[in-house]
This record gives C-alpha cells, structure tokens and sequence, in this order.
C-alpha cells in the first residue's frame, strides 16, 4: 500500500490508499533559478535611487526574490531597500531579512515612486491570475474593485484564463509610478522573474499556466491538497485549488479538499454568509464589493455539478452553512468518498492544488 503526504498548513499528513485505488496528479516541477540567476533577472530595476520594498504576501518564492533584490543591491553597491509590509506578512518576512534589516510599517498610498511590491503570482479565480495589479486593486481598488466584479464573465470561476477583470486592474495599476518584483514558482523554487511596472510582468502568465496544466480524464472522486502553507492558511485562499481542479471532476462526482484554514475564513463576505449576516440574493448586484464576494458564487455554482468534503479546522456548523460536507481527516473523507462510489474506485490526487490547472483529456 503506497503512502502518499499531503501538505496540511504547517506540516504533511500521510494518506493510506490502496494502489488499485490510486491515480496520482504529480506536483508540476521544472528548472528553477538560483540565487544569482535569480538577481540577475531584477537589472532593469533602478537601485540606485531610495526603494521602499512591499512585499504582499509570505512565500517562500517571495522571501527569495527579497534576498536577490538585497544580493543585486550589494553588488551594484546601492543602499539596501528598505522594507514595509502590514502585519499579516510583516513576522515571517522579517525572520528572512539580512541582519540588520528591520520590517516598518505600511502606509495606504500608491503614490510614492519609491515602491517597489513583491509578490507570487498564483491562479484566481475571478482575474484569471492574482498578480500584482490584481492584488493592489483588491487592496486599494475601492469602486474599480466592484467594476471587475462586475465584469466577470459568468459565476463560474475561471482560472488560468484572460479576462475583463484583469483588463481593468491592469488599468488601475497603470495610473500608479510604481515598480514590482514578481515571480513565478514552483515545488523547487523560483521558476520565472521579472522586475518593473507590473503591467510589464503580465508575461509571466504564459509561464505560470504552461507549468500548471496538466491533462487527465475525469475522475469521480478527487482528493486536492491546497499545497504550501500559503495557499491553505485561510478558506477563501484554499478554494482557490478547488476552482483549479474542477475541470478533472466528472460530473455527479465528489471532492475531498484537504486545506487546514487555521487563519480562519479570509474573507469578509465568506465570514458574513457563514454567520447569517450576508443574503444569497444580494450576491450578484452588489452596491458594494466584500473581499472574498465571487467564492460564494462560485461554490454555488460548483455545487451544481459536484460534492465537496473540506477537511479544515473550521467549525463544521460554519462549513455546512457554505453548503460543504465537513471531515476530521483526509483519510475520512477518502474513506467516505470509496464507500459512496465502490472500493475499486479510482480516486485522482491532487498534492498541489495551487499549482495545478487540472484540464479535461
């Protein structure tokens, strides 16, 4: 019997399948750049003027492109950047700063040239790819936020394509002097990077999807790990793997998503819905956009076609008000999945959900 591990926030949890049982999506991997591969990619970046480093989230691809920004300004013998974030990366940024750097607080201003913001880009799925502009319009977007919601195409979400929204945080990011370090990676590390304004990094959406994609005939059962702890840390972030694998599930089928949420919901509007504060009805034309809105629909729309079991730290009342079946563990919910469907069922595994694109044979 095959032992398989599965990422569960901050560490692995083993799934005991038997082989006959077993089709395994292996986790996309491929050349990765080192560090000074990777500094050498950030020399159209100016260094030698003051820059105010903002780092937008916490992976472990983020933390290198911070130490090659550091490494290029050593070498070019420019003054260290100095870093600012908001305290939901600013902790484990700084545990990864040279000596002497210190992590100071962010502001809530686009207009300082200064900038540079640091961030991985990931699969979304209302924008297709959560990129840099992406996440700065969900940060400081306001009105422009709900007019790419808006503009999304249907309710169904759609990873790994161009879309309309992405068109207008384009837009909004273009009205800003500002510069970014984004990156693309993988299992082993930094996969792609590029450095400017980040209408100019939206290239690196073509690497990110050709490295994800991956084809397999539908399955019926479906067990998807979210990952890197960066991707399972809350629910709204996990659901992001289960938009990438949808298109594996066949129709009437079941998915076990394995994503321990310890940060909680992640979103105001999730958060509102589960607690009975937020009406299903007011989800579609909304006068105001909720971080988080375009999941619920989503899950509605999913739930049309699929079963999904979440397996997470989440209170089950919460998850069974989301309309999610609820499990103590991956093996449960496997378990619950082969009794439904037959103890010689096929169960495809996901390992990384987050870096996977799931695409129908």
């Amino acid at each position: 019997m095959p032992e398989i591990w599965l990422n569960y926030g901050s560490g692995d949890v083993v799934i005991d399948i038997r082989a006959e049982n077993l089709s395994l999506c292996r986790p996309p991997d491929g050349p990765t750049l080192d560090g000074p591969a990777a500094s050498g990619r950030l020399a159209d970046l100016d260094t030698s003027k003051p820059v105010s480093l903002v780092p937008l989230h916490d992976t472990p691809a983020v933390r290198t492109a911070i130490g090659a920004l550091f490494a290029e300004c050593e070498r070019r013998s420019h003054p260290a950047p100095r870093v600012l974030a908001e305290d939901g990366a600013a902790g484990g940024i700084a545990e990864s700063l040279p000596e002497g750097a210190a992590v100071l607080p962010f502001g809530d201003t686009l207009e300082d040239s200064s900038l540079v913001f640091a961030a991985e880009m990931e699969f979304d799925g209302l924008f297709g790819y959560e990129s840099v502009s992406t996440r700065l319009l969900r940060r400081f977007g306001g009105d422009a936020m709900l007019d790419a919601f808006m503009a999304r195409g249907s309710d169904a979400p759609a990873p790994g394509r161009d879309t309309d929204c992405a068109r207008i945080a384009s837009e909004f990011s273009d009205r800003f002097d500002i510069h970014c370090v984004e990156v693309v990676a993988g299992v082993g590390g930094i996969i792609d990077l590029r450095a400017g304004h980040p209408k100019d990094t939206a290239a690196l959406r073509g690497k990110l999807h050709s490295h994800a994609l991956q084809d397999f005939a539908p399955h019926k059962s479906v067990l998807v790990s979210a990952g890197k702890a960066a991707s399972s840390g809350t629910l709204a972030r996990s659901l992001a793997s289960l938009w990438n694998c949808r298109g594996g599930v066949k129709g009437g089928g079941t998915v076990v998503l394995a994503a321990e949420c310890g940060a909680g919901f992640g979103s105001e509007a999730i958060r509102r819905y589960a607690e009975g504060r937020l009406a299903s009805h007011s989800l579609k034309n909304p006068a105001r956009y909720l971080d988080g809105m375009e999941h619920l629909l989503y899950i509605s729309e999913v739930l049309k076609s699929m079963d999904v079991i979440l397996v997470s730290a989440l209170p089950e009342f919460y998850v069974r008000r989301l309309g999610l079946a609820s499990a103590a563990s991956a093996g449960r919910g496997l378990r619950r999945v082969l009794q439904e469907y037959g103890a010689r069922r096929k169960v495809l595994v996901v390992p990384d959900g987050a870096r996977t694109i799931l695409q129908r044979r």
